[in-house]
Formats: C-alpha cells, sequence, structure tokens
C-alpha cells in the first residue's frame, strides 16, 4: 500500500503548520449573497471541502477594492463576519485557512459594463472585448493599499494566512504581461517594470499582517498565449517577490484568454502536466512551491513532492469531484477515489454560461448543493424501479440506496453506462469509462439489485409492485429525412463508436455537434479521411471550452473538413450531395455516411406508467437531451424527492 509519506508529512510556514501538504486550491462558487456577503451556503460547501483531511484551505476570489470585486468582498469591514464563520467553518474539521485576495481589472464583467473597471492600460479584455480605464498613478496607490487593508481584515477575521492572486489575466497579471500592459511610466516596459505593482502589492500586504503571518502569490508561471512572457520571466523577479515578504509561491499557468481552457486544463493534458513550472520557481528560490495541474490522484502528488519538484499539491476539481479522496487514500481505497473527469461542466461552464450559474460538478451532485443534500436515511423506506443505467438512472440507484430504498436497476443493455460507454471510446475520455464504473461499483456497494439484458416492457409495467419509477432511458437517435438515408453505408455514430461498424476510407459525418466532433475525432484517428457537414453557420463546438479546443485543434491537423452552412440534399452511390447559400456540391468519392445531427428523448414508457397510475419520474436525456451534469443532477433529485 502506498503510504503517501511525503503528501502526509508535515509543513510550517512562519506560524503555520500543516497536518500535510495537501492544499484546496481557491475556486469561485457564486454562492455569495448578491451583496457580496457570505452565505448559508458557502459555508456549508467549504465546510464539506475542509472535512476532506487536506492540510490547507485557500477561500474563494475575496474582492480588495469595488472596482475589480466579482465574487464576495473583503474591501470593507462589514464582510469581516461573514469571513469570520469561514475562517471557522474550516478550523472545525481540522484545515488551516487561507484568504485569496483578488482583484480582477478587465476581467470585472459587472464593471466594464458601468464603465467603472481598471487595467494598466486601456487595452480591451480578451474575454469580453472592453476596454478599462487606464490607470492613474492614484489609481495604482489605491488598488495598494486595498490590498493591506484587505489583508489586515482577512487576519482579524481568523484566517491563518492570504494568498495574493496574481495568476489567470486578472488585475496583478494585467500588468505583468506586455499584451494588457503597455504603459510609459515605472509600471510598464520591461518585465521587472512590469512586475513593480506585484512586488508594491506584497509589501502593502506585508506591511499590513506583520512578520508572523503567512503571505502566498499565485502567479501564472506562463502567460500561455501568443507573445507573452515566459517562465524565465518569471524566474527574473522570484527572488524580488520572495525580498518583498512572499512565503509560498502556487505556481499556475495561463489565462483567462489563453488558448485550450489550460487554467482548468480538459482530460487531453495528463495528470500533473504543470508541475515543471513549479520547478522551474524551486530553482530560484528557496521557499515552498504549491504545484498545481489536474490533480486527481494522491500518489502521483506524492511522487512530485518525493522528486522536489514542489513542496504541496493543489487538488482543486478533484475535492468537487470526491470531497472524501483523501480519507480514502489515506486508507488504502485508491479504487474507490470518484475521479475528476475535468469536463468543466459545473465548476468552469456553469458559472461562465448560466446566469446567476453557482458552482456544481457534473458527477458529485452534493457540489454546491451541501444545504439540499439528504444525510439519510428516508423516513420511509420505498421500493424503488430505476430504468436505464446511464449517468441519470446510476446516479438515482445509487442516491436512492444510500438512503435506504429498495432500488432494482433495469438496463436493455448487456452493460450499463449509456451513451457514455461511447463517449469514452474518445481520445482522452477513457476517464469518462473509469467514472461509469466507479458508479456501477456503488451501486452494488450500496445494494442495488442490478439487471442487464432486461428490456423493461408495457407488459412488466402492468405487474409492477414498485412505489416508484424513475425513468432514465436516455434519448435516441434522430433519423434525418434526407434522399438516401437508407443504404446500408449509411449507419449512426454510436455504432461506429460502438465499434460495431467498420471505418470507411472516406467519409462523410452528417451533424457537426459534439457527437459528430467526436465521431469525426475517432474516425480520424482510425485513419479516415473525414468531412463534417453542418447546417449551423458556425460550430456548435465552442473553442473557447478546453475539450473544444482540442477537438476542433486534432480536426485540423488531421485535415477534417467542417463545412458550416451546409446541408446534404442526398445521399448517392459513391458520392454526397450537398447544398450551401443555394449552391450544390458533390462530394467523391465517399464510402461510408456517418448520421450525428443528435437524439430526442425515449419516452415510450411514460405512457404506461401513467395508465397504470404508478408514481414516477423523469431524469436526463429522457426528459431533454443535454450534458452530464443535468444527467446526474436530475437523478439524484429523483431520489432525494422519494
Amino acid at each position: 500500500m502506498n503510504k503517501l509519506e511525503h503528501l502526509l508529512s508535515p509543513i510550517t510556514i512562519r506560524n503555520m503548520t500543516l497536518s500535510n501538504r495537501c492544499v484546496m486550491p481557491p475556486m469561485g462558487t457564486n454562492l455569495g449573497t448578491r451583496d457580496a456577503m457570505v452565505s448559508e451556503a458557502n459555508l456549508a460547501y467549504i465546510k464539506r471541502r475542509a472535512r476532506s483531511g487536506v492540510g490547507l484551505v485557500i477561500s474563494e476570489i475575496l474582492g480588495v477594492h469595488p472596482t475589480g470585486a466579482v465574487g464576495i468582498g473583503i474591501y470593507d469591514d462589514k464582510f469581516i463576519p461573514g469571513l469570520q464563520q469561514m475562517a471557522e467553518a474550516i478550523h472545525k474539521e481540522g484545515p488551516m485557512a487561507v484568504a485569496q485576495l483578488h482583484h480582477a481589472g478587465r476581467e470585472a464583467f459587472g464593471q466594464l459594463k458601468k464603465g467603472t473597471a481598471i487595467g494598466p492600460s486601456a487595452i480591451p479584455s480578451l474575454v469580453y472585448g472592453i476596454p478599462p480605464k487606464e490607470m492613474t498613478r492614484e489609481d495604482i496607490q489605491m488598488i495598494v493599499e486595498s490590498f493591506g487593508q484587505a489583508a489586515g481584515r482577512a487576519k482579524k477575521a481568523g484566517f491563518e494566512g492570504v494568498e495574493i492572486h496574481a495568476a489567470h489575466g486578472y488585475l496583478l497579471t494585467q500588468f505583468l504581461s506586455s499584451l494588457s500592459n503597455q504603459r510609459t511610466d515605472e509600471y510598464g516596459g520591461d518585465f521587472r517594470s512590469r512586475a513593480r505593482f506585484v512586488i508594491e502589492v506584497v509589501e502593502a500586504v506585508r506591511g499590513s499582517v506583520g512578520d508572523d503571518f503567512p503571505v502566498l502569490l499565485r502567479i501564472s508561471v506562463e502567460e500561455f498565449i501568443k507573445n507573452g512572457y515566459t517562465a524565465e520571466d518569471v524566474q527574473t523577479i522570484m527572488p524580488d517577490l520572495v525580498r518583498a515578504g512572499v512565503d509560498v509561491l502556487h505556481a499556475s499557468v495561463g489565462t483567462h484568454g489563453s488558448p485550450g481552457g489550460v487554467t482548468s486544463a480538459p482530460p487531453e493534458y495528463e495528470e500533473g502536466w504543470n508541475t515543471w513550472r513549479a520547478k522551474k520557481i524551486k530553482e530560484v528560490v528557496d521557499i515552498p512551491v504549491i504545484a498545481v495541474g489536474r490533480f486527481s490522484d494522491p500518489r502521483l502528488a506524492d511522487e512530485v513532492i518525493a522528486r522536489g519538484d514542489a513542496d504541496m499539491a493543489a487538488f482543486g476539481r478533484q475535492i468537487l469531484a470526491d470531497p472524501d479522496f483523501l480519507i480514502k487514500a489515506k486508507e488504502g481505497r485508491f479504487d474507490d477515489i470518484r475521479k475528476c473527469l475535468a469536463c468543466n461542466q459545473g465548476c468552469i461552464e456553469r458559472l461562465m454560461l448560466e446566469k446567476n450559474g453557482r458552482i456544481r460538478c457534473a458527477i458529485n451532485p452534493e457540489t454546491g448543493q451541501e444545504l439540499l443534500y439528504p444525510e439519510g436515511p428516508a423516513a420511509v423506506r420505498k421500493k424503488v424501479w430505476v430504468i436505464g443505467s446511464g449517468p441519470a438512472g446510476l446516479t438515482a440507484a445509487v442516491e436512492a440506496a444510500r438512503l435506504g430504498h429498495n432500488v432494482t436497476l433495469f438496463e436493455k443493455e448487456n452493460q450499463v453506462g449509456g451513451q457514455i460507454r461511447f463517449a469514452a471510446k474518445i481520445q482522452a475520455k477513457d476517464v469518462y469509462g473509469n467514472w461509469i464504473s466507479w458508479l456501477a461499483r456503488e451501486a452494488e456497494q450500496q445494494g442495488v439489485t442490478l439487471k442487464t439484458s432486461t428490456e423493461v416492457t408495457d407488459q412488466m409495467l402492468e405487474t409492477c409492485d414498485a412505489d416508484v419509477v424513475i425513468l432514465a432511458t436516455g434519448g435516441k437517435n434522430i433519423l434525418p429525412d434526407i434522399q438516401g438515408a437508407g443504404q446500408k453505408r449509411v449507419c449512426s455514430a454510436l455504432q461506429i463508436l460502438g465499434e460495431d461498424t467498420v471505418p470507411g476510407k472516406n467519409v462523410v459525418v452528417i451533424g457537426g455537434g459534439l457527437t459528430g466532433m467526436e465521431t469525426a475525432d475517432f474516425l480520424a484517428e482510425k485513419g479516415s479521411r473525414v468531412t463534417i457537414v453542418e447546417m449551423l453557420p458556425q460550430s456548435p463546438v465552442l473553442k473557447f471550452t478546453g475539450h473544444g479546443f482540442q477537438l476542433h485543434k486534432r480536426m485540423r491537423e488531421a485535415g477534417t473538413r467542417l463545412l458550416l452552412n451546409t446541408q446534404v440534399e442526398s445521399i448517392e452511390e459513391g458520392s454526397v450531395i450537398l447544398v450551401s447559400d443555394g449552391k450544390k456540391e458533390t462530394l467523391a468519392p465517399i464510402d461510408q455516411v456517418v448520421i450525428a445531427v443528435g437524439m430526442t428523448p425515449r419516452t415510450n414508457l411514460e405512457k404506461k406508467l401513467k395508465e397504470n397510475n404508478i408514481s414516477y419520474s423523469i431524469a436526463g436525456d429522457a426528459s431533454q437531451v443535454r450534458r452530464i451534469i443535468e444527467a446526474t443532477e436530475e437523478g439524484a433529485r429523483a431520489a432525494w424527492n422519494l
């Protein structure tokens, strides 16, 4: 058994001793109140994470000034009581608590719209495309002082330390970057001069909290953007930052404008991929360094620390997916850890794309819903049928059984997993298959009776003795009305991904959504020459998402064509006739056509459930075809509402 002796060893930073070297890094939640106060939801969320047994918990971003506050505030004494509750919630579970001090600069969307956002230069945000107001020297001094004052409030609130956020394209990074800082005064120019603002912020924080209080700095060691600053640039200012008062360096990477979503790397990036940048920092300073970058296996983090590449490791998204991961690792139960998929659906995209979106995890429905999550057992034990074993059905079965219900899960195929079985065939997405296997084991351990190769029929529902049925039958393929679609060489995306059909040499994929793109990616990897036909004028797979960026990149490298604003008129013998802007085009030779235009809910059993007055609920794609996060959340809610 791996004892994790390096990861679990204590470390002392000034007057703060951590019981181990596992760090929960700062992650935005949007759980705070509308007036930027700490809420009960914040406290429940952070308490659940602190219960993990990590040595250090760093709060989410705390805004030091209204011009750049995008979450909870720390720019006024009125925030201290709530922050004190947060620090106490962490302490009660064992870890040390550090408050992260933050200013968004030109990445504060609300302030950009109001015209109050500030930055080193009036250069538009790469994310929002709106320029901030260029900071005067008076503005710079005001923000420097705000960081110092905020640090004092954090100390007063009971945190053991503070972390200054100088990463990911926010204000301090904006000063470091020549792409956002084109000043001609002492705060612009070469890299050392552009770092002046960061150094002054550190000095102000150190002056505010005194010598016995740890000060951490999170920095993007590399900007990870064309013509951006490099790790070698950052090495030159490390001694200055240490002299200014930094005790620990948190070695992150990139900005929110960097390609490929590197700040929250997708599954295409291997675990611990960013560790070498922590090592670059350790080459020039003799203070502890935290490594960050898709850590989900504590054994890898232990190896990184043993090698001396870093002194601590941050488990961000992993602690959302499984707050108990470290407890399980200490007990040697590594296979029981629910490993993060790096899908970013709940922790990143939900916050960015949904109005008032609050943090979630696509595979852990408890995350962000700690106040709703029932500990169990249920007051009344019910007999429950769950029909379908995709993400919604398996999650519903696990949660219902956890709450004490008698659960039988039916799956018409000979194995569980639903659509995830096919998604797991895509490059780098084997983690999805691992998750489904984990979920199936959880169901068995919770006592779920699993019946595969068993299709529930209307006749079975006639004699159903369940108190409640959860319908999670997923979706079925949409078959477009295209001339020639009934030919033998026409197949579905699932037939290709399920490897029931041999890939052709020259293939047209009809549909450029995620399934179509991933199927094309799979085909290209097998050696097919692929053309994707999509009727929309823009790709439905967004390039700003990490996985979407990687798909588009691989498609370009493989020579795959993506024809937008185009429809298939007919499928002929050896060719496909396309129409775009009223003009026809013939693609030839074509020996295979793959249909991937989407799915529609499979609800054929609902009528019989109603006729027999059987209590039921619908979850996942059987309700509406969407993503994993909606499926698991609806599956969990169906179980919680029994």
